[in-house]
C-alpha cells in the first residue's frame, strides 16, 4: 500500500479554519468546506439526501481485504464558541501546552482533522477505504440512522468490515460504550376527594414504581467492559389540586443500557416489573421517548480484535519522544519513536490504553460490526468537563499524533499481504 503525506494535507491549519465555521444550528458552510478541502486533494465527494458527506477509495482487490470505515461527525453543540490559538496554555497543571480552543475543537472536528490525516495518506493495495461524516449526531443522528438502514425505506449504504469513530478519547483506544435510552412510566387511577376512602392514587402508587426501578437490575450480570447497567429516574409529575386523589403520574426515566440488551427489550422488562409492583386498580404504561431515529444502544468489540490491537500498537509507534521530536520519530534508534524518559510525563503516559467510552455515540449503529471509538482530546480533564463547555479545547500536537496512529493503522489493515 501507498502511504503518502496526504498531498500536503495539514490537520492542524484544516482544525483551525473548521473551528472558525460554527455548526451548532446549520451545518451547511462546514459541510462545504469539508467537500472542498476533501476536492483540493483530489477526493470527490458526495453529500447524500440525508446529508452525509461520503468520499470512497477501493482497491483493484476488495475482495481480498476489509471495508474500513472513518467516521465522525461535523454538528456541534450549542452554543458557538470562538476559534483562539493558545500556543502557552497551562493544561492540568502543564505549562506551555499549544492548544486550539473554541467549539468543535475537540468534539469532533479534532478527531475529524486527524481521520482525514489517515484517510488522505492512504491508497489500498486491498479491500477499501471509505469515509462517512455525519451531519447531526448532537441532535437526531438521522444521517447516521439513514447511513445504516436505520430509517424505514433506508438500507445499509456502508455495509462496512471495521469502523473507527473519531471522537475525543484522549488518544484510547474504546471498545464499548453504554446505551441511552429514555422513556415515561404512566400511572393512571381514579379521582376522589381527599378526605374519603375512595379513588385510586396514582401518586402513591409512584412508591412501587421507584421500588421496582432500584431492583430493575438486581439480578442482571454487569458486562465485562462496561460494568452495570443503571437505571435513573429523573423527573416525576402528577395530581392537580391538593385536596383530590390522583388520577395521574408520570416518571421519566434515563437508562444506561449494557449488551445486549435493546430498546424494545428494555421497554417490555421493565413494564413487566412496574405491572407488578403497583396495585391492581392502577393502570401502568411505559413509553419510549419518540424519536425520529433508534435509540444509540450499547456497543461492544472484542478488545482483543485485530482493529484494537492495532490502533493500540499504532499510539506507541508513534508516540512522541519529547517536546523537541516530531510525531512519529525518535531521539535516537533505541528509542524507536516510543517516548523515552526524557519526554514530559504528559506526553509519555497519555493514550494507548484499551477502555470503554463513556457517552453513547453513532458507533452504536455500526454495531456489532467491529468497532472502536478513538481520537485527540477529552470528554473531560482534572479541571471539569471540557467537550460540550465553554472551555473546550485540544491539544495540537495530540490532533498531529492521533492523524499519524489512524494513518499508521489503516496501512496495516489495508498493505497487501
Amino acid at each position: 500500500m501507498t502511504r503518502s503525506d496526504g498531498d500536503g494535507f495539514d490537520p492542524i491549519a484544516f482544525l483551525e479554519t473548521a473551528v472558525r465555521h460554527p455548526s451548532h444550528e446549520d451545518v451547511g458552510d462546514m459541510r462545504e468546506f469539508l467537500v472542498e478541502t476533501l476536492a483540493e486533494h483530489g477526493i470527490e465527494a458526495r453529500v447524500d439526501d440525508a446529508g452525509n458527506v461520503l468520499a470512497s477509495k477501493p482497491s483493484a482487490d476488495l475482495d481480498a481485504g476489509p471495508h474500513v470505515v472513518c467516521n465522525t461527525h461535523i454538528d456541534t453543540v450549542t452554543p458557538h464558541i470562538p476559534f483562539e490559538r493558545d500556543p502557552d496554555s497551562t493544561v492540568e497543571g502543564e505549562a506551555g501546552v499549544d492548544v486550539i480552543r473554541g467549539r468543535g475543537s475537540c468534539d469532533a472536528k479534532g478527531p475529524l482533522a486527524a481521520l482525514l490525516v489517515g484517510f488522505l495518506a492512504t491508497d489500498p493495495d486491498r479491500g477499501r477505504l471509505t469515509l462517512a461524516i455525519t451531519p447531526d449526531e448532537e441532535v437526531h443522528s438521522l444521517g447516521a440512522a439513514a447511513l445504516t438502514g436505520g430509517l424505514e425505506g433506508t438500507e445499509d449504504e456502508l455495509d462496512g468490515d471495521l469502523y473507527i469513530v473519531g471522537e475525543p478519547t484522549g488518544l484510547d483506544v474504546c471498545t464499548a460504550a453504554k446505551g441511552r435510552f429514555e422513556g415515561t412510566i404512566e400511572l393512571s387511577g381514579e379521582t376522589a376527594h381527599a378526605a374519603e376512602d375512595a379513588g385510586a392514587n396514582a401518586v402513591a402508587a409512584a412508591e412501587g414504581v421507584l421500588g421496582a426501578v432500584r431492583e430493575f437490575d438486581a439480578d442482571r450480570p454487569p458486562h465485562d467492559q462496561l460494568g452495570p447497567a443503571r437505571l435513573t429516574p429523573t423527573v416525576i409529575e402528577g395530581g392537580s389540586a391538593t385536596n383530590q386523589v390522583p388520577d395521574r403520574c408520570a416518571i421519566v426515566v434515563d437508562r444506561r443500557s449494557i449488551p445486549p440488551e435493546t430498546a424494545a427489550g428494555f421497554r417490555e422488562s421493565l413494564a413487566n416489573d412496574v405491572r407488578a409492583a403497583v396495585p391492581d386498580d392502577v393502570g401502568v404504561g411505559v413509553e419510549l421517548t419518540d424519536r425520529e431515529s433508534p435509540f444509540l444502544e450499547a456497543f461492544s468489540t472484542d478488545p482483543d480484535h485485530e482493529l484494537v490491537r492495532l490502533l493500540a500498537d499504532a499510539i506507541d509507534v508513534t508516540r512522541p519522544a519529547d517536546e523537541d521530536t516530531p510525531v512519529g520519530e525518535s531521539t535516537s534508534a533505541d528509542e524507536d519513536a516510543h517516548g523515552g524518559e526524557d519526554a514530559p510525563a504528559a506526553v509519555r503516559d497519555r493514550g494507548g490504553n484499551v477502555r470503554p467510552f463513556s457517552a453513547a455515540t453513532e458507533a452504536s449503529y455500526f454495531s456489532p460490526t467491529p468497532t472502536v471509538v478513538f481520537g485527540p482530546g477529552d470528554l473531560a480533564d482534572a479541571e471539569g468537563a471540557v467537550a460540550h463547555a465553554d472551555r473546550e479545547y485540544v491539544r495540537v500536537r495530540e490532533v498531529e499524533w492521533a492523524g499519524d496512529a489512524v494513518a499508521w493503522t489503516l496501512s496495516g489493515l489495508l498493505e497487501a499481504e
